[in-house]
């Protein structure tokens, strides 16, 4: 079952480059307009207001002439050295981590590789390292830009929980054509799935806007009331067992959570998706109902595995068909589901 814990080839927190606090120093040359400290630092340093001045001053965080000072009214004068510590640190930005990845595909321009579940995509703030992006950069050398210092060389995304081919732009040319391609969404996006039950319809497209959920924010849900945005899924069943279904699931669109919200929506939810399912992990005991000679977790996050991406080459333009093979948790889930759970036994 995934945990916080950081990936295999993660550098220990104590192993990372420091990140510096942001300091402002000055030397007072002349006499200042304001000499009430407070007023000095806010018209010296335009971009941090009074009050967050007043702030670190009451805290202890400014010096005059190596002294600490604490009261925002005291003076400064000519020949003062000032030394103000904010807590905003610098941005770490990415560290390569030595964290081993499967590779699917790479050139000059893209890296393709096939995610493992439980790990983040990229870095965020209180959550530096450890992700896929530092693996990523430690084996390409170099990313694209990105949208920010957190997400180099990131195009799209998958969940945490959700394993499967995912694309990396290794320079900003590269990043740009593929940007274009899932903004004019004319990438083939497919999903393999294991749910809940056996839908009615072999096929069907469910075409349900989604947003979120009113009650709880990290969710997503169906919202018909005019904040939902346009989602598209079109699925398809592969395979049957007693009580789940294997479904091939296109889509269209690429909201958050796009596929486990559809497939609950119909009454078909991704096997033990902690969110949206019935449970949050499937133990070979129960598919066996209980006449295993032993137990274990089969599957411990969402049985939601990207299968495979079809998208144009960002140099060469020639179409890149790109598949990921299932994990060895949906394997091992499949395997159990045609022992114990054949539609005929």
């Amino acid at each position: 079952m995934p945990t916080n814990d950081l990936p295999e080839g993660a550098l220990p927190p104590d192993a990372l480059p420091e990140r510096d606090l942001e300091t402002l120093r000055i030397e007072l040359q002349s006499e200042p307009n304001a000499t009430r400290l407070d007023r000095f630092l806010a018209q010296r340093w335009a971009g941090h207001s009074r009050s967050t001045f007043q702030k670190l001053i009451r805290d202890g965080r400014v010096l005059v002439n190596d002294e600490v000072v604490t009261k925002p009214s005291a003076e400064v004068h000519r020949g003062d050295r000032i030394v103000a510590t904010l807590y905003k640190r610098r941005p770490l930005g990415i560290v390569p981590e030595p964290i081993p990845i499967s590779i699917l595909y790479e050139d000059d321009d893209i890296l393709a590789v096939n995610k493992e579940p439980g790990i983040l995509v990229h870095p965020a703030r209180g959550n530096p390292h450890g992700t896929l992006v530092n693996a990523v950069a430690h084996h390409a050398g170099t990313l694209s830009s990105g949208g920010d210092v957190w997400r180099p060389g990131v195009v799209h995304r998958l969940d945490r929980d959700t394993s499967g081919v995912i694309v990396f732009a290794k320079n900003d040319a590269a990043h740009g054509q593929l940007a274009r391609q899932w903004e004019n969404r004319t990438v083939e996006k497919e999903y393999t799935a294991v749910v809940e039950g056996v839908p009615e319809l072999d096929a069907d497209v469910i075409d349900q806007p989604l947003g979120r959920d009113r009650r709880r924010r990290e969710r997503y849900a169906v919202r018909r009331d005019g904040t939902g945005r346009e989602a598209l899924s079109q699925y398809q069943v592969v395979e049957t067992f007693d009580g789940f279904s294997v479904v091939r699931v296109r889509i269209h669109t690429g909201r958050t959570h796009q596929i486990r919200v559809h497939m609950a929506h119909i009454g078909h939810r991704v096997v033990a998706d902690r969110q949206y399912g019935s449970c949050d992990k499937v133990t070979l005991q129960e598919l066996a109902r209980g006449k295993a000679d032993h137990d274990e977790v089969l599957m411990g996050r969402q049985a939601l595995h990207a299968s495979s991406l079809g998208l144009v080459h960002p140099r060469t333009r020639e179409p890149l068909h790109l598949e990921a093979p299932l994990p060895g948790d949906m394997a091992r889930l499949l395997a159990a589901l045609r022992q114990w759970r054949t539609a005929d036994g």
